[in-house]
């Protein structure tokens, strides 16, 4: 499996180029604004880009889709379903952030309509890139329809904004439950084994194990707690 990984928007986001490194065969997980860094990596290492693989419909994960469906036509849109309405609503989702309209361009949210997707993710199918193997998990609380990506050979889940190292998604957004985030994570992330490599959408890798033992969220020290996280 190839990764690599370019930290886009205000928001300091983890876009991600996910390649199988036989068939050369990739997908690009959560492009959060146009990048000619990410395309030009995609084209100079030859990778023919399968999807645009969104883990849910939040700006600073689905606010470069429209340029790099521009680059790639041929590549699938994926989405879950229950993301629909924030990923089809991108434009509008600065505001529910509290940023003027007039403040829009200058922190480059000002974005296009988003391009129709071509499918939607569907809880525990099976998601083949060349010689690679991703089990889908519906992981609702960040948003309603966030996912997660598990590639169980590699030992590597790509858990978009559920967990972060020594952290957890927010839930303050609109489609936001702590509770279903926590039984998510309990349910679908930490019942990986302990070596598997955790690929946020913020910040750097961890593993199972370390959050398991270190995440205070996850450990009984904060569980009442309903602030922001990152």
């Amino acid at each position: 499996m190839l990764i690599q990984r370019f930290v886009l928007t205000p928001f300091q986001q983890n876009t991600r180029v996910v390649a199988c490194g036989e068939t050369r065969r990739a997908i690009c997980i959560d492009p959060g604004e146009r990048s000619d860094e990410l395309i030009d990596f995609i084209k100079e290492n030859v990778l023919e880009l399968q999807a645009i693989t969104l883990t849910h419909g939040h700006l600073d994960h689905v606010g470069g889709t429209t340029d790099l469906a521009r680059a790639f036509p041929s590549a699938d849109i994926i989405l879950h379903k229950d993301d629909e309405d924030p990923y089809y609503g991108l434009q509008r989702q600065p505001l529910f952030l509290g940023i003027p309209p007039d403040q829009m361009k200058a922190l480059r949210l000002d974005y296009e309509p988003p391009p129709r997707l071509t499918r939607n993710w569907i809880n525990d199918e099976l998601y083949e890139l060349g010689n690679l193997r991703f089990s889908v998990r519906h992981c609702p609380g960040h948003t309603r329809g966030h996912v997660v990506l598990v590639e169980e050979s590699e030992k590597k889940v790509f858990v978009g904004d559920c967990l972060f190292e020594g952290s957890i998604g927010r839930t303050d957004l609109p489609g936001g439950s702590y509770e279903q985030l926590i039984e998510s994570i309990e349910s679908n992330i930490l019942s990986l084994d302990d070596d598997f490599v955790v690929y946020s959408g913020h910040g750097p890798e961890t593993t199972i194990g370390r959050e398991k033992a270190m995440n205070p969220f996850l450990a009984g020290v904060n569980r009442n707690t309903r602030g922001k996280y990152i």
